[in-house]
């Protein structure tokens, strides 16, 4: 005869292997219908209406913190639009330059964003300036480059005359394009 003891070890043992796979179940349930909060992420307003970034106050950060590593040459212009400092044929850009832009892009994050936005309009800008200085005297002016819209120009065709002339006749008309003499 069996004890009770055993019989009642062996059912207790039974239950609760046979209801485990319920009881992970239900907590697994739980846990995901809880009240907890959801994690904050980046971008997130705490589930309220997203805020779009306001690209004139990232250009503005950028070209603060350019002027902090000494690129005073950089300026916002009354329309947002940032202005360079002209590379010099010889030198390229200002002494420090490259190295404060790769600070300032890692400062302000959202300047790439907004780099992305305004590269449709300054290709678009730099075709209008191209067009009109060849209708003015510079025919072999080459193509704005097609990805941000900056004039290349090879010091091999490069004509300081003509290009006073069209610089004169088109600045009024259009906005002069980002541009780079020597390549």
């Amino acid at each position: 005869m069996r004890s009770t003891s055993a019989i009642r070890g062996r059912s207790v043992r039974g239950l609760l292997i046979q209801g485990l796979p319920a009881v992970a179940a239900a907590l697994a349930l739980a846990g995901c219908s809880s009240a907890a909060p959801a994690p904050e992420v980046a971008g997130s307003d705490r589930g309220g209406p997203v805020t779009p970034q306001d690209d004139n106050a990232v250009r503005r950060a950028w070209v603060d913190c350019m002027h902090k590593q000494g690129q005073t040459g950089v300026e916002q212009d009354k329309d947002g639009n940032i202005g360079f400092p002209a590379a010099s044929t010889d030198t390229g850009m200002p002494s420090g330059y490259d190295a404060a832009s790769r600070l300032c892009d890692e400062k302000v994050p959202g300047i790439h964003q907004v780099q992305k936005a305004d590269n449709a309009k300054f290709v678009e800008m730099g075709r209008k300036w191209v067009e009109c200085a060849r209708k003015n005297g510079y025919s072999d002016m080459p193509d704005p480059d097609p990805e941000d819209g900056v004039v290349i120009i090879p010091r091999a065709v490069f004509d300081a005359a003509k290009w006073d002339a069209v610089v004169r006749a088109c600045e009024a008309k259009f906005p002069l394009p980002g541009y780079r003499i020597g390549e």
